[in-house]
């Protein structure tokens, strides 16, 4: 089965009533879930934080408070940022740590990465995205608490190659 018909078979199941596909042709299983309930309870956690930064946009005192937070822990990663490998999110959405809530992470402070390792994931419209190392190192730390949303180009793990 191609991309181009498995994203039809998404737009299809996402305007309809089934709530789930299952599809197997020899070698190929596929099986598309729709949870009406994931999306609501995703949307309210994007909507506070998008009031939480509004919020702290427009009061003058809040940002210089809130600047010299980043700036403090900036100075930590620039010192050393000649050998860390900062891997960004490629997407918004919900950061996960492992592949399930009974399942351990994928990887912690102080594991050794190979290039292409899986780190964790991403859920975007309900797909889940694995994020691959593009480095091998050690990871000196993890920037983003599980079941958090992340942003486009947000920071998420500190490498040393």
């Amino acid at each position: 089965m191609e991309f181009k018909q498995i994203q039809e078979l998404i737009k299809i199941i996402n305007k309809s009533n089934i709530s789930e596909l299952n599809i197997e042709d020899g070698d190929f299983k596929i099986t598309i879930k729709q949870a009406a309930e994931t999306q609501f309870v995703a949307m309210p956690q994007a909507v506070p934080q998008m009031v939480h930064q509004a919020v702290h946009a427009p009061a003058p005192a809040q940002p210089q408070v809130a600047a010299p937070a980043p700036q403090a822990a900036a100075p930590a990663p620039s010192a050393g940022s000649d050998k860390l490998v900062t891997v960004k999110s490629p997407m918004i959405g919900t950061f996960y740590r492992s592949s399930g809530p009974d399942k351990p992470a994928f990887v912690s402070v102080g594991d050794e990465v190979k290039q292409g390792q899986v780190l964790c994931i991403i859920e975007a419209m309900k797909l889940f995205n694995e994020i691959e190392s593009e480095v091998s190192g050690t990871i000196v730390k993890v920037l983003v608490d599980d079941a958090s949303p992340v942003e486009y180009d947000q920071p998420l793990f500190l490498v040393e190659p």
